[in-house]
This record gives C-alpha cells, structure tokens and sequence, in this order.
C-alpha cells in the first residue's frame, strides 16, 4: 500500500450498515479519512443533508460531527477506491426474485459489481472487506473476480468482518459490540489484513471483545446468529398458544425461563412473528445452504422455524377476525406501529404488512398509525389504506386496535379517550403485552393479549 492512503478507509455503499458503521469508525479515528460512496445521488445528498434518509437513535448527530472532522459522502467512486488502503462492501444482497432460486438464494449482482469496479481502478494493494451478508465461500468467487481482472500493481487481500447489528439499537451496538468478528485466509498476506482492521477497532473496542476467525467460519456465522436469535424468537411464539389454550401467562413463562442462564432472557419476547431485513433472509440463505449440499434434515429443521413464524402472523390475524365473528367487511380496524420494531423506520417483513393485507383481504377499512414509518411508502404498498399522523385519529370510529410493533408511546395513550370515539364493543388486540390490561378491561375494551388470551 502507498503511504499516503494508509489512513483512507472507504465503504462502498451508503444504506444501514455502512453509514452507520462508518459514522461510528470516524468518530473514534479521527486520525482516519473516512469515505462513504454511492451511485444513488438522492441517497448521497441525504446523507449530506440535515435530514437523515434513514432513522436511527443517535445516528443523526454522529453523522453531522463527523462531517464537520473526517467523514465523506460522495458519489464518485473511481477516486474513492483509488484513495482507500482498505475497502468495506456494504452493498445490499437481498435474496434473489428471479429465476429458479428465487427466495432462496442471495442475489450478488451489485456486490459482484463492486468487486468488478474495484478490479478496475485499483492500482495498488487494498485489503477489501466483507461487510454485507454474503453466502459461505463468497470470498474465493470475490477474490477471483479481483485476481483476474487486476491491472498492475495491483494486489487484494478479502477479509470477513459481519454486521450484528440491531435496528433501533445499532450506534449503541457498535459503539459497545458483545463481541467484533474479523476473518481472513491463514496466510501472511490473510493475517497482516486481520491485523490491520483489528487495530482499527482496538480504537475504541476492548481486545477481548475481537474475535477472529478462519474467513469461511466468519462468513457462516453471520447466517448462523442469525438462525438463532430467529429459532428463540420462533420458540417463544410457539408457547404462546399453548398458553392461550391453557390459561398460562406467557411472561410469567419467559420470565421463569429467562432466569435459567444456560437459556437467558434475550429474545424471549412474544410478539406476532419476527420480521425485518436480516433474519428471515438469512434463515432463508442457511435453508439454501443445506438444500445445496444435500443435507435435508438440517433444511427441515431450519425451514421449520419459518413455519411457525408465518403461523404467528396468520393466527394473530386470523383472531381478529374470529372475534368479530368472521366479518370485517367495512369495519374499520386501527393498526397501531407498522415496523417490525421499536426505534426503526424500517418495515420490511414486518408483522403488521401480514395483517394488513390480511385486513383489506377481508374487506375492513383499516388506518394505521406509527410514529417513524414512512406515510408514502406505506400507501406505495398499500393504497387503500389510511395512514394517519395522530394515533387519536387512527381509531376514531374503530371497531378495533390492534398493536403490531413495541412502541414506547403507545403505553402513554390515553386508552380511555380513544374508547370512548371508538365503536362498540371495542376490541384490543395487543401483540406486544406492553400495556396494563386490566385497566384496559376496566375501561370497557375486550382485549386479547398475545399468550395470555383474551382478559377476563
């Protein structure tokens, strides 16, 4: 590497995990010129603006600081790569929706792209890392495409370093990780790499907390967390019908369960299914992996947990319904968060996109409310439905409400107010069991809490 761009790092792709990974590295090395690029001008002017084009707790203020010192959104990529010792993918690998593997493998077409780009411009060595999430082995097909399209004085190294980030809680995430996986080949070329990122973090992480790792076991332990944290979400869910069945209380079970230290507490959370951008694609990838090397069994037993997650979200809605004896035709239904989370604008695979289209399947007139996610990407999905900017307003008139997503607010409504414009009986639905139910009882509603069953 050159000396002058020994403290260049660049990350091609602005979305979730690049800025917010890059904001957070600017902040602590500030001896470092950190660039983010992009092709999507909209999305780099965004970033280069005071409005973030994405919400993150805390994420607005690191962006604006490192702007001012050492952080750079730009769209040029040519000189980016050519500037940067080290270079982050971050490019989104979403499963492909075409051809004989759809929803089932990833689509690699922009990171194969990127990898092309890099070949093309690069004229000295660049250690390239693996940032998105990417199928085992992605690395020897990256590698090749740089190897066999490199101009001179050209040489790359891949390495392996997997977001686990949580959307809501991501600054905080990587400003404190559980733990920073980095991994590369057991060379001397693989290891001098390793070292290198692993010196970066060392800026602020503690050196326990940096885990490193052959490249492959990296790259599979991303799917694997993942697989993971959905199986426990998955679980729980499972039992929540159990309990309704039974008369037990679903967070009395997880509490008790919770306590055992070789389960814990995380993930533990009844909800009506996870969704969101990582978890459902990567079980889908791991699914794809088995299937691929031809271990059925293990395919089976992956593809079940996404069987009980589209379970929950169906039987959920499908109560709702029931409970209204099976007519919703023209009654109006107010869904409350339509996120997959708390603290995220983002609603990609969320719970409450499965009801609603379940909900204008049976013909209810339904309003939503949710305080981050987009009014006009909501109504881009779902034209008929009423996306309003007061929750107040949202079940005025409603037969029903039905929380789909966490928020801190919805616990501080006053559920009394909105009882009493709503129509009657008055249903509530809560997915979440974040609110006093016996006070709900109290004001009038019918309420049926998730893993609890309906108040009596």
């Amino acid at each position: 590497m050159s000396s002058d761009n020994q403290k260049v790092l660049c990350c091609v792709g602005a979305g979730y995990v690049g800025s917010t990974l890059m904001g957070v590295l600017s902040s602590h090395c500030p001896d470092y010129r950190v660039i983010v690029v992009d092709k999507d001008v909209s999305r780099v002017d965004a970033w280069n603006s005071d409005v973030m084009p994405i919400y993150e707790p805390g994420l607005d203020e690191l962006i604006i600081a490192g702007r001012k010192v050492n952080l750079t959104f730009t769209t040029d990529v040519v000189s980016s790569i050519k500037a940067a010792s080290m270079i982050f993918i971050a490019v989104n690998t979403p499963l492909r929706e075409f051809g004989s593997l759809a929803n089932k493998a990833y689509d690699l077409s922009a990171y194969e792209a990127v990898a092309r780009t890099i070949a093309a411009h690069a004229t000295d060595r660049k250690i390239i890392v693996e940032k998105s999430t990417v199928p085992v082995r992605t690395a020897d097909h990256i590698r090749k495409i740089l190897e066999t399209n490199k101009k001179p004085g050209a040489s790359f190294e891949v390495i392996s370093n997997p977001e686990f980030l949580a959307e809501g809680s991501a600054v905080s995430n990587l400003q404190k990780p559980d733990r920073v996986l980095i991994g590369g080949f057991d060379t001397e070329s693989g290891r001098s790499a390793v070292r290198r990122l692993t010196q970066i973090y060392e800026s602020w992480v503690p050196a326990e907390k940096i885990i490193t790792t052959g490249l492959y076991t990296s790259e599979l332990t991303k799917l694997a967390c993942n697989a993971l944290l959905a199986q426990r979400v998955a679980s729980i869910n499972s039992l929540t019908e159990l309990c309704e069945k039974t008369g037990a209380d679903i967070l009395e079970l997880a509490n008790a369960v919770g306590k055992d230290t070789r389960i814990g507490a995380k993930f533990l959370q009844p909800s009506p299914g996870f969704g969101g951008p990582c978890l459902i694609k990567d079980l889908q990838g791991l699914i794809y992996l088995c299937e691929s090397l031809n271990l059925p069994e293990v395919a089976a037993y992956w593809s079940q947990v996404l069987t009980i997650n589209m379970h929950q979200k169906q039987r959920f809605a499908h109560l709702v319904s029931s409970t209204m004896y099976n007519n919703l035709r023209f009654k109006d239904i107010c869904v409350l968060g339509f996120t997959f989370k708390k603290n995220t604008d983002d609603f990609r695979e969320s719970a409450a996109v499965d009801m609603c289209k379940f909900l204008i399947g049976e013909g209810a007139k339904v309003h939503v409310y949710d305080p981050k996610a987009p009014a006009h990407q909501i109504n881009a999905m779902f034209p008929e439905v009423k996306v309003e900017s007061d929750p107040y307003v949202a079940a005025a008139g409603a037969h029903a409400i039905v929380i789909m997503t966490e928020w801190d607010e919805f616990q501080k409504l006053d559920y009394a107010q909105l009882h009493d414009n709503m129509a009657k009986p008055a249903y509530l639905f809560d997915g979440r069991n974040n609110l006093d139910h016996k006070q709900l009882k109290n004001i009038g509603y019918e309420v049926f809490s998730i893993g609890k069953g309906f108040i009596l």
